[in-house]
């Protein structure tokens, strides 16, 4: 391809004025190494008053993102709006059958129409890029595009929510309740006012379900992802999880096993000495597992206005360089349907916390509906709080609740979720139980 590249950016927000400013800055370079220029030549946002503290002289200025799409004045379209429908599917699918390739940071988009969008674009001989949709500046889409081509992935798994992370990090950093760092969140803007999407795992699912088709070859299945977020995680946990050697991390999953594919969102204990571990902040981190190459760590900023229009810019050059790879490397036709593994154990066991009412039989009730499902526990322990007065028992009296931590041996989730309902049936406990998976990552 030859001359300069025109783009046009949908929504110039934190991303988008980042990436107008970006490609203004390395203008240059940026031909120097291209060969030819990259230029932002129209845009559209809902404000044109807001001060965004970009150049846009010059940049033509469209109403709306349709009429961006289709405009004869860009070669690209940059979509940064966000969400699945309304206009960010429309301009999207607009762009592609007008047949310009488009660049978009949009997971949820990715996540629900991912393969059918792909299936356009190649039906038009256009790219459709989305490496700043995954991990803001980490380039693992383009390690699952290329780099690993050759490959056979067995596991992708990963801190990828930058806001849960934080959350967790100081939690166990400071010995605060989550509503607390919650709070500081937001008042930060790491979180957002109805924080849901984040706390409740629903971010990471969106992306470990585009990771999922990109590394196993199969169609997008959001449906299909286990989803458990962080709201239920106390300070009690944070305080075992140390206590017991390990840290509690938000995780997306995704592995291939013989029955299928797995797909998981939930927290974990992960020990302490290990790489993720020590993966604090809003940073995130990809590990990969695959058989040539072995075990990968990408650890790098999952957001922010710098990292995340690195990655548009990445797709931009691309772009410019004429690659029209297929969206998830396998052709959308020739991508495999997915198939949900079947339930089998968990190789690293799980952490049970229960608020136990201090009475007799309870403990033996406790054990004897873990046997019923026959699993086996490594320790069962009662704890006392770190904030528990001097001198004061663990054992507050007859009719009041402990702390009773138990970790078990390798057991299926089914197994382990019947025994907790049953136990909260029976009247002894006086709180929902609390589930962490342990895994050795």
């Amino acid at each position: 391809m030859t001359g300069t590249l025109r783009v046009g950016i949908a929504g110039l927000g934190t991303v988008g004025a980042g990436v107008v400013r970006l490609l203004g800055e390395r203008q240059a370079d940026l031909a120097l190494r291209l060969g030819r220029g990259t230029v932002v030549t129209a845009v559209t946002a809902r404000d044109r008053s807001k001060d965004r503290d970009i150049n846009l002289a010059g940049v033509k200025w469209l109403d709306d993102a349709m009429a961006l799409a289709v405009s004869p004045d860009i070669d690209v379209f940059v979509e940064l709006i966000g969400g699945e429908e309304g206009p960010a599917r429309a301009a999207v699918e607009a762009a592609l059958k007008a047949g310009k390739p488009v660049v978009t940071a949009n997971k949820a988009l990715l996540a629900h129409h991912g393969v059918a969008l792909a299936a356009l674009a190649e039906e038009q001989g256009v790219a459709l890029k989305f490496e700043a949709a995954v991990a803001g500046g980490i380039p693992v889409i383009k390690a699952l595009r290329e780099t690993l081509a050759s490959n056979r992935i067995s596991r992708v798994s990963g801190i990828l929510n930058g806001t849960c992370n934080y959350i967790l990090s100081l939690m166990q950093a400071e010995g605060r309740a989550f509503e607390d760092v919650l709070a500081e969140a937001q008042k930060k803007g790491y979180a957002e006012a109805d924080p849901t999407f984040d706390i409740g795992g629903f971010d990471t699912a969106h992306k470990l379900a585009v990771l999922t088709a990109l590394a196993f070859g199969t169609k997008v299945s959001l449906k299909d992802v286990y989803i458990e977020g962080i709201e239920g995680i106390r300070a009690a946990d944070i305080e075992a999880a140390e206590d017991l050697g390990y840290r509690i991390k938000l995780l997306g999953v995704a592995q291939r096993t013989e029955t299928g594919i797995e797909q998981r969102v939930h927290p974990t204990m992960v020990p302490v000495g290990s790489a993720i571990a020590a993966v604090n902040g809003v940073t995130n981190c990809v590990a990969i597992d695959a058989d040539y190459v072995g075990a990968l760590t990408l650890v790098g900023p999952g957001a922010g206005a710098r990292a995340t229009a690195s990655s548009v810019v990445a797709d931009l050059i691309d772009i410019a360089r004429g690659d029209t790879t297929p969206p998830f490397v396998v052709p959308a036709a020739k991508l495999e349907p997915y198939k949900q593994a079947q339930l089998k154990a968990h190789a690293g066991g799980y952490y049970v916390r229960l608020s136990v009412f201090d009475k007799p039989g309870a403990f033996a009730a406790i054990t004897t509906r873990m046997a019923e499902q026959k699993v086996s526990l490594e320790s069962i322990v009662q704890r006392k709080p770190r904030n528990a007065k001097p001198g004061v028992s663990a054992r507050p009296g007859a009719g009041a609740s402990v702390q009773v931590i138990m970790i078990t041996h390798e057991t299926t989730e089914a197994a382990i979720r019947t025994a907790l309902d049953r136990i909260e049936a029976d009247g002894f406990v006086d709180a929902k139980p609390q589930m962490i998976r342990i895994e050795s990552v």
